[in-house]
């Protein structure tokens, strides 16, 4: 194989890579993108579901005239009041947990991205050199020739 084939080749090999690592930019943005919207959608939608079902046991509860029936539906609001707070109150508690974890988790995989990324950017860098001295020793073993 000639020092021009040689060369060509790894020309269309770093491009290759090129194109690649800029794939691979493109699919981490998209992702990000991607999934905060997706979690987005399915926060409002449970949101307007939750909000949908809370409204339609208060509106069954004043639709009563009994008073028993209206006092039990307020007994129940202060129910659900109660065990909303507490839910709450134990919710608030694991999302301070889990953000610990989440964010010592997040904390991590980015130090791994990060290092990832600065190896594959050392190796093209390595990859670049190496190119180039496979050139100048094809030169060289050229010239060699040449001379004798």
């Amino acid at each position: 194989m000639s020092m021009s084939d040689q060369l060509d080749k790894a020309s269309a090999q770093m491009k290759g890579l090129s194109e690649r690592a800029s794939e691979a930019e493109a699919n981490a943005n998209a992702a990000k993108a991607r999934d905060k919207a997706a979690l987005e959608q399915r926060v409002d939608a449970a949101e307007a579901s939750a909000k949908k079902t809370s409204d339609d046991l208060k509106a069954s509860a004043k639709e009563s005239k009994d008073e028993t029936t209206q006092w039990w539906g307020q007994v129940q609001d202060n129910w659900q009041s109660h065990v909303a707070k507490v839910h709450k109150d134990v919710d608030k508690a694991k999302a301070n947990l889990k953000a610990d974890q989440a964010e010592k988790r997040a904390e991590r995989a980015e130090a791994n991205a990060a290092a990832a990324v600065e190896f594959a950017y050392a190796a093209i860098e390595e990859a670049e050199y190496q190119v180039l001295n496979a050139a100048l020793a094809r030169l060289d073993a050229e010239d060699a020739a040449a001379a004798t």
